[in-house]
């Protein structure tokens, strides 16, 4: 399931890598767009046209994907030498919305999150709430076929850095961490990823 945390986090990376700065844009509120009920027109009337739209399988259905992403060399990012960036995916299920993610190294909206916590989620114990807690208002929101039937919604925390200059070589640094829910709202499983080089 973490998967798709990594492939947002890696559709970032890729724009920030050819120069593609997009325009900038501003996470909507949580309860803005609604999984399972709001449709694709309304996400492109509200948030306009996306700088790149794709499709992916997902549990053997056929998800469409749209993607907003802004990076400035000027802006002020979280972490020193880190280009501050930022990406908004969105995936629809015959045209509804199924999943949200959003990652970002801008130091006023970044997604960072501490690794360290994750050994605090218990398995079949820790609810939806104490994940909140734990790591914060979530980046990422999912329901099948996002995510297994069987899993319920799910929930994530993802973030992606990209160090480079004129006279480096570009490196990337990507780590996601995904959590699902059984039908009391307990963690049924907890899964994390990274990938790329943190310095």
């Amino acid at each position: 399931m973490c998967k798709t945390l990594r492939i947002a986090g890696l559709v970032i990376l890729s724009f920030i890598l050819v120069g593609c700065a997009g325009k900038d844009f501003v996470r909507p509120s949580s309860d803005t767009f609604q999984l399972g009920q709001t449709g694709y027109s309304q996400v492109i009337q509200q948030m306009g046209e996306p700088k790149n739209v794709g499709e992916v399988i997902k549990n053997e259905k056929n998800v469409k994907s749209i993607t907003y992403v802004y990076a400035s060399v000027g802006g002020e990012s979280l972490e020193e030498g880190v280009i501050p960036a930022r990406a908004l995916t969105y995936y629809f299920y015959n045209d509804t919305l199924v999943g949200q993610v959003f990652l970002s190294s801008f130091k006023s909206d970044n997604s960072n999150f501490d690794i360290s916590k994750i050994e605090k989620i218990k398995k079949g114990k820790s609810t939806r709430m104490d994940v909140i807690q734990i790591f914060g208002k979530p980046t990422a929101s999912l329901i099948p076929p996002m995510v297994k039937a069987t899993s319920g919604k799910a929930i994530g925390y993802n973030y992606a850095a990209t160090r480079g200059g004129a006279f480096r070589q570009p490196r990337s640094y990507i780590k996601t961490l995904q959590i699902s829910f059984d039908d009391k709202d307990l963690v049924s499983d907890a899964e994390f990823t990274s990938s790329g080089e943190k310095e």
